[in-house]
């Protein structure tokens, strides 16, 4: 397996301490995976294997551990074998399967010495009711599909003759997307949108229709096409709703919510608010949403160069989240910027552009980041194979050069 070093650090660093990891994302990103790489790290540190207790709750060997009393009672059972002396780790996978499960995690934090880890596919694992009994004691990493820089170690892994050259991977990273298992189908096209269609109705289907307990589900994936379609668009709850009456006739904004919401909480989707620059504060109507994973995008959609704007303000979006930025959408009067990123005392203004075809597209994109009078860090990012410059304090930087930057992390 290919190391995923930005989660095994983190897991790392926070190893031993008095909080519950919580591995959190869409499914098939990775963080089962990245649990037994951290199992194979606890193992070179000398833990003893009978030591580290792991669960699957997708599978159906567990499927009577998915009540919270019985799991409780098993882990206790596993845990005789171990070493008395040392911790135990316990590994619990894809944890929002089981009831009450909560009450589980707070029993075990008092009555073993243990060091505890759980994933999960679906937001509301950090419900209230968890946040009342595990108050202050957890910490969430958010687990992404493959950045670009993981996308090409898991490229040349799989393809150790491939000549291609990073660009050349680029066109194939905003194609097919940044789930690592695409990676090991022999670069089947067929093959790999097949799979990538077949994990979007899973997710639609588990961590949407059925935990959410929709019944209208052709106005849902009508929904989510619109939103598919717009990617990089601005756009509010009442343009779906116009949308999609156009194919039902009962659909009301609060509906609407609804899916927004539980998409989100699937991990399929990031709603992106605005900030207004002049004023100094996030505003509540006109959003944009991007997707988790652009491969998940193309296979409902389809891979169109018209859509290529979008695309690549997703790619830019998704990696300022991996790189740990707050984001959100700038406006400037009559003015966008597609990202102000924050993170720390440190803050990014970012435009996207697919190629400064000429010195009016060149000035369209600078002008927005000219008006902003501050003195932070202003760049466009691009496609252009023109070498980079700066122009009145604003940068232009190639876009996969950018995401290559190991200092931008």
């Amino acid at each position: 397996m290919i190391q995923r070093e930005i989660y095994i650090n983190k897991l790392i660093e926070y190893k031993d301490s008095p909080v519950v990891k919580i591995l959190s994302g869409i499914r098939r990103a990775g963080k089962s995976s990245i649990l037994m790489m951290f199992k194979d790290e606890l193992l070179k540190l000398n833990v003893p294997e009978q030591n580290i207790i792991y669960i699957d709750f997708e599978s159906l060997k567990n499927f009577t551990l998915r009540n919270h009393l019985v799991l409780y009672e098993e882990i206790l059972h596993l845990s005789e074998n171990a070493d008395k002396n040392q911790k135990i780790y316990i590994f619990l996978d894809e944890l929002q399967n089981v009831e009450s499960w909560e009450l589980t995690i707070a029993s075990l934090m008092k009555d073993l010495n243990c060091d505890i880890y759980i994933t999960g596919s679906n937001s509301r694992l950090l419900s209230s009711e968890f946040a009342t009994h595990i108050a202050g004691r957890y910490v969430e990493i958010k687990v992404y599909p493959l950045s670009f820089k993981e996308f090409i170690s898991f490229y040349r892994n799989q393809n150790l003759e491939s000549q291609k050259t990073e660009k050349e991977l680029f066109w194939e990273y905003i194609k097919f997307g940044g789930l690592p298992a695409i990676h090991f189908m022999n670069k089947n096209e067929n093959l790999i949108w097949q799979y990538l269609t077949d994990v979007f109705n899973s997710v639609i289907l588990k961590d949407v229709i059925e935990r959410n307990k929709i019944k209208s589900s052709e106005k849902l994936i009508s929904t989510i096409n619109f939103i598919m379609e717009n990617i990089g668009n601005i756009f509010s709850a009442k343009s779906i709703s116009s949308f999609v009456k156009n194919q039902f006739k009962s659909f009301g904004n609060d509906m609407i919510y609804d899916f927004l919401y539980a998409l989100e909480s699937a991990f399929i989707i990031n709603k992106v608010k605005r900030y207004d620059i002049k004023g100094k504060e996030i505003l509540e109507t006109l959003e944009k949403y991007y997707i988790i994973d652009i491969g998940l995008r193309n296979a409902v959609a389809g891979f169109k160069q018209n859509d290529i704007s979008g695309i690549l303000e997703n790619v830019v979006y998704n990696e300022l989240l991996l790189r740990g930025y707050k984001v959100c959408i700038g406006k400037n009067e009559n003015l966008e910027i597609d990202f102000i990123a924050e993170r720390n005392a440190e803050k990014l203004y970012i435009q996207v552009a697919y190629l400064l075809a000429d010195s009016s597209v060149t000035q369209r994109e600078f002008r927005p980041l000219k008006e902003v009078r501050d003195n932070y860090r202003k760049i466009v990012l691009t496609l252009d194979d023109t070498e980079d410059f700066n122009d009145e304090g604003i940068e232009k930087k190639n876009l996969v050069e950018w995401l290559m930057d190991e200092s931008g992390r």
